[in-house]
């Protein structure tokens, strides 16, 4: 007979949003029920339909690595310096002493061996700088000024800089956050849209539970922030039109049939996840256990009840992986994208799942406050699940309009709540899913 997997507990958290680094100033903008969602000032958006967003305003990561690695900051994406600020963000919260940590400058070794620290973070499509990318093709004009391929390709790509490509390949977030804290454990990049950080952080589950480390860096980090990934969520439908509105928490609007579509958010969201075993050895402060994951595909569908079963069959198989079930549950906090279609998926899902139980369950709906934060939706989220089971408290709700009776959706100032499980759960553009269940230990 084989041994019983690893018990999985978080000991981090760490967060960029647009409350700034860290996820308890997240969390107190949470309990007082501000937005972050405003016009966006990192480029001039006048020209485009949606000009609201959740900026994480003067946060770089070059006040954050190491000084022997500042220059790596000029090959960093803003989805990698996300990874990054979270990454720093959940070592120091965990307590933990690391090759690229403050406290691992010094003479402290390492707290775990670099080969038993492992690294799994979501990421999405990075969008090249605009300005950088311009100024190459600028040179690819022939005569009549049209851009040629020929021109392009003879010579005008080598106007990039020499190292262009490695600030927009997805896996260099988990790569630069495994540089700096000499994590020489598995690793893995999962690009699912909005499932990416639930799905990364079930592979570092996974990783864990067998033996192969025992400690990973999970979650995900992704910036639409910027003009090409404007474009793209536009084109997706997805973004709602805001024309000159300033308030963003008045237009997302979970669950509400005639919302108008989401609004992005910059956000990188990582936690710690250790061994039960391990984490005691070191007498480290425990937020939750990671009891289940759970992944599932939505087929395409124009019938909400069939679209809805990925999202079920992920939650399933994380009461199958956790031994609980919909009885043990006290809180969601669901993806609650505030784009109607994805939404109507998102709550016939939970239906199924909870039937009529659902109408009794707080639902911790995040998106007005903080915006779709794609790849990083879902390490944000475990990280106020596993607040929310730590402070025994279930944080204010924003909401500007409608939402079914059977969906604790509308606003509500925070309040004190018995909680033993929550669960996570993402769904995502391209139908994937993911959910996670946090319990108390």
């Amino acid at each position: 007979m084989s041994a019983s997997p690893r018990q999985v507990v978080i000991t981090g958290l760490g967060a960029v949003t647009g409350f700034g680094l860290g996820a308890a100033a997240l969390w107190d903008a949470l309990l007082a029920g501000r937005s972050c969602l405003g016009p966006i000032t990192r480029f001039d958006a006048s020209a485009f339909p949606c000009r609201l967003a959740g900026e994480a305003e003067g946060f770089t990561a070059r006040d954050l690595v190491p000084k022997h690695y500042r220059k790596a900051v000029k090959v960093m994406a803003r989805d990698i310096e996300l990874a990054v600020g979270a990454a720093k963000a959940a070592v120091e919260d965990a307590g933990l002493v690391t090759k690229g940590a403050a406290a691992g400058e010094g003479d402290a070794p390492p707290t775990y061996p670099s080969r038993r620290v492992g690294c799994h973070i979501g990421a999405g499509l990075i969008a090249c700088d605009v300005t950088e990318l311009a100024a190459a093709q600028s040179t690819a004009r022939d005569e009549s000024g049209r851009f040629s391929h020929t021109l392009w390709g003879e010579g005008a790509i080598n106007n990039l800089p020499p190292l262009w490509l490695l600030k927009y390949l997805p896996n260099m977030l988990a790569c630069h956050v495994t540089i700096i804290h000499d994590a020489q454990g598995p690793s893995n990049t999962i690009t699912c849209a909005e499932a990416s950080g639930g799905l990364s952080i079930g592979e570092s589950k996974r990783v864990i539970e067998r033996g192969e480390a025992d400690l990973c860096f999970s979650g995900g980090a992704e910036s639409k922030i910027n003009p090409m990934g404007m474009v793209r969520m536009d084109m997706a439908n997805r973004l709602a039109h805001t024309a000159d509105a300033t308030d963003g928490a008045a237009i997302v609007r979970p669950y509400d049939e005639n919302a108008p579509g989401g609004i992005m958010g910059e956000a990188g969201g990582l936690v710690m996840l250790e061994g039960m075993d391990s984490a005691n050895a070191r007498n480290a402060r425990i937020y939750c256990e990671l009891a289940g994951f759970g992944a599932g595909h939505a087929p395409w569908s124009d019938d909400p009840a069939t679209r809805a079963e990925g999202l079920r069959f992920a939650i399933e198989n994380a009461f199958d992986d956790s031994g609980l079930g919909p009885d043990d549950i006290d809180a969601i906090v669901p993806h609650a994208s505030g784009i109607a279609r994805m939404d109507r998926d998102e709550a016939e899902a939970l239906r199924q799942v909870f039937g009529k139980r659902l109408a009794d369950l707080p639902l911790v709906t995040i998106t007005p406050n903080i915006g779709d934060g794609m790849a990083g939706a879902g390490g944000v989220a475990a990280c106020v699940g596993a607040l929310c089971l730590h402070h025994q408290t279930i944080p204010a709700r924003l909401h500007a309009g409608s939402w079914p009776d059977d969906l604790q959706a509308g606003p509500t100032h925070q309040r004190d709540a018995r909680l033993r499980a929550v669960l996570v759960c993402t769904n995502a553009l391209g139908g994937q899913n993911a959910a996670l269940i946090l319990r108390t230990t």
